[in-house]
């Protein structure tokens, strides 16, 4: 079968490879219809040496299910799935406190030497517990939207929860790519009444605006600071969603972050330490976020999504098939696309 390999840093490869087996009794076949490339696909594709090895990439997907394992017992041939970005048993402390991405028995695809997504199929590993089956295979037009609840849109509104975004708050959204768009959908979503888009893109700024931005933040750094403080009144934001990971975002969400606001990053960092600790503590800001557990948010976000009240996957602005996936990195890397799809 054709899967997607990364070999080092812009290093991206169509290839043939091992079809995909039952490995373990609790394990799924999965037929990819549709995955797309993500922009913490992005860190790799600057960043992985060659000699960290090939790696298959992808890990948001839906598809039908080929085959189930003996234990498997919630799946059967044929049903049309989600698959979240992270594998997990469903079973453990951490399952049941709803946040699958600590799964004592899981892990992430397309990363550690699991397969990927961007690829004609995959194993996925404690398929009971990873796997969401849709209702039914429903409208075509829907599956953009669907997609996106296997990872950016469930990413999106993570930050916004954990930032504690609700009615009548202001909200702050640092990053313009698919997951902070995602979350300007989730904090109008919740409910705020001021949601700022921190951005420089004018198509994504665009779609901001659609999905219910109030206000554009285009400058960066203190002047970015200053002008987030002017459009709350000096205050700053209840709600600050870090959808990037770097130090100066991270920087920048403190400072525009209202004194006992929140702020949810979501982001994967690339720094080694939470910058702005003293503003951090002396104004009672809480800090949280991490992988998010999109396994636990499907139930909450699909009929939504079904009934068309958010449309996440309008996010998506190219659609390439598996043989596309290396143009598709370069233009998401170059900022000529939001998020491609890929269809194999």
């Amino acid at each position: 079968m054709r899967a997607t390999v990364m070999y080092g840093a812009g290093d991206v490869r169509i290839e043939n490879v091992p079809d995909s087996q039952i490995k373990e009794p609790t394990d799924a076949i999965v037929r990819v219809t549709r995955a797309c490339i993500c922009g913490s696909d992005l860190w790799p594709y600057h960043l992985r040496r060659p000699e960290d090895g090939a790696q298959r990439m992808g890990h948001e997907a839906i598809g039908i299910v080929e085959e189930v394992g003996s234990e498997v017992g919630t799946l059967k041939k044929g049903d049309p799935v989600i698959m979240p970005f992270a594998f997990s048993d469903g079973t453990c402390v951490f399952c049941h406190e709803h946040l699958q991405t600590a799964c004592l028995h899981g892990g992430f695809f397309g990363n550690g030497g699991m397969e990927g997504a961007q690829a004609e199929a995959l194993r996925i590993p404690q398929a009971d517990g990873t796997l969401f089956v849709l209702p039914a295979r429903g409208d075509d037009a829907l599956m953009p939207s669907l997609l996106t609840l296997s990872d950016v849109m469930g990413t999106g509104h993570h930050a916004a929860s954990v930032a504690r975004v609700g009615p009548g708050k202001a909200a702050a959204i640092i990053g313009d790519g698919a997951v902070g768009l995602c979350g300007i959908i989730a904090a109008k979503r919740l409910g705020a009444e001021q949601i700022i888009l921190m951005g420089r893109h004018s198509d994504r700024i665009a779609l901001g605006r659609t999905f219910g931005a109030t206000d554009i933040v285009s400058e960066r750094e203190d002047e970015a600071i200053a002008r987030v403080r002017d459009l709350t009144g000096g205050l700053g934001a209840h709600a600050v969603l870090e959808c990037v990971g770097t130090d100066q975002a991270m920087n920048t969400a403190v400072g525009i972050a209202r004194a006992g606001g929140a702020i949810g990053r979501v982001g994967v960092p690339h720094y080694e330490a939470v910058p702005a600790a003293q503003p951090l503590f002396y104004r009672n800001i809480t800090v949280g976020g991490g992988p998010a557990p999109v396994r636990a948010y499907i139930e909450e976000l699909l009929p939504d999504v079904l009934e068309g009240r958010i449309e996440p996957g309008r996010v998506f602005d190219r659609t390439v098939d598996l043989e596309g996936v290396p143009e598709g990195y370069r233009a998401m890397d170059s900022r000529e696309s939001i998020k491609v799809m890929v269809q194999p």
